[in-house]
């Protein structure tokens, strides 16, 4: 491995541990409802930091996407909406299953799916050669993490609940599904990162640097993808009447804070590894750092699920199917990382 796939690989990692993490103030922010922090997160992950790394970063950025075919951008955006839908569903998701078994089941879909989308998009004929095969084979290697883990999780919430043993299986079903849904739409993203080259390409040729040439796309894409959190958002607080909760005496600033350090984190993580992707190369960093990042997410989640105490009275079966499940899907990110 040279210098700057060396380099690509550390700043794949990085990302992944930021990344792994951003979820995590979302424990400390008690009295607001899901749609006022995932708004602020929105707002603060999705527009604002997006926003001024793109414009900091990139030279004459909206010369940029004036040089770019109006397809590739509405390529690009598309993707972004994809996610942005995918990416609400994740919250709805890890609410109800936690950060272990969300983040596990959402990105052990996402990674196979992230890493078959390019190719089948971009050289469909390569779908049944080796490549292809492996990353299939990966796809059903996530398959059965998934059933493992939500063996776990159906134990974890009967165990939990006990008596309300009925309302844990509709409850962990319907997770399930939110979570299988957000796993098929959140790899739009990198997706919409193979279209941006384009995008990235201009900026390189307008004199930005390569390693943050990916940030047009990125603002580009998460724009399009605020409209989809922010509109359900929006939607949520109205039907709920939970505006007022924004300024409620019993709400500390600290909510605030809370809700922009989840945008900064989740931010943070996709950057670093826009950063690590473009070091390993155009061809490598879709493929290969896709994968290596959503195990390391994987990996992270689940240290800080356990550490905040969400199989708290789950018994050691409930937990062994966990870590079993947790195992095969960091296993067939690694299968599909021989597909490169």
């Amino acid at each position: 491995m040279n210098e700057n796939a060396g380099l690509g690989m550390l700043l794949v990692l990085l990302g992944g541990l930021v990344h792994g993490s951003w979820a995590l103030p979302m424990k400390r922010i008690k009295n607001w409802q899901w749609e006022n922090y995932w708004l602020v997160y929105s707002v603060f992950g999705l527009i604002v930091l997006p926003t001024a790394l793109a414009v900091a970063s990139v030279p004459r950025l909206l010369e940029v996407y004036q040089r770019v075919s109006w397809g590739t951008l509405l390529a690009v955006a598309l993707c972004g909406l994809g996610w942005g839908i995918g990416s609400t569903l994740f919250g709805l998701g890890i609410r109800r299953l936690g950060m272990a078994l969300g983040f596990a089941i959402i990105l052990g879909i996402t990674s196979s799916v992230g890493s078959l989308l390019p190719l089948v998009t971009q050289n469909p004929g390569e779908l049944f050669s080796r490549r292809g095969y492996i990353l299939m084979s990966g796809l059903l290697v996530v398959i059965v993490g998934i059933w493992f883990c939500s063996v776990a999780g159906g134990m974890r919430e009967r165990e939990q609940r006990g008596a309300d043993a009925g309302a844990a299986g509709r409850n962990i079903v319907l997770g399930l599904v939110i979570c299988v849904a957000s796993g098929l739409l959140s790899p739009m993203l990198n997706v919409g990162f193979v279209y941006g080259q384009k995008i990235e390409q201009e900026a390189v040729s307008m004199g930005g640097h390569p390693v943050f040439a990916a940030n047009a796309t990125w603002a580009l894409a998460l724009l399009a993808g605020f409209l989809a959190n922010a509109g359900y958002c929006l939607y949520l607080l109205q039907k709920n009447r939970t505006w007022g909760l924004f300024t409620g005496a019993q709400v500390p600033a600290g909510y605030w804070l809370g809700g922009a350090l989840m945008g900064l984190l989740w931010f943070g993580g996709i950057t670093t590894y826009g950063m690590g992707a473009a070091n390993l190369g155009k061809q490598l960093g879709p493929v290969l750092g896709w994968p290596v990042f959503m195990a390391m997410v994987i990996v992270t989640a689940n240290v800080w699920g356990f550490i905040t105490g969400e199989w708290k009275g789950a018994s050691r079966k409930a937990r062994s199917y966990s870590v079993a499940g947790i195992a095969i899907l960091v296993a067939a990110i690694v299968v599909i990382s021989q597909g490169h």
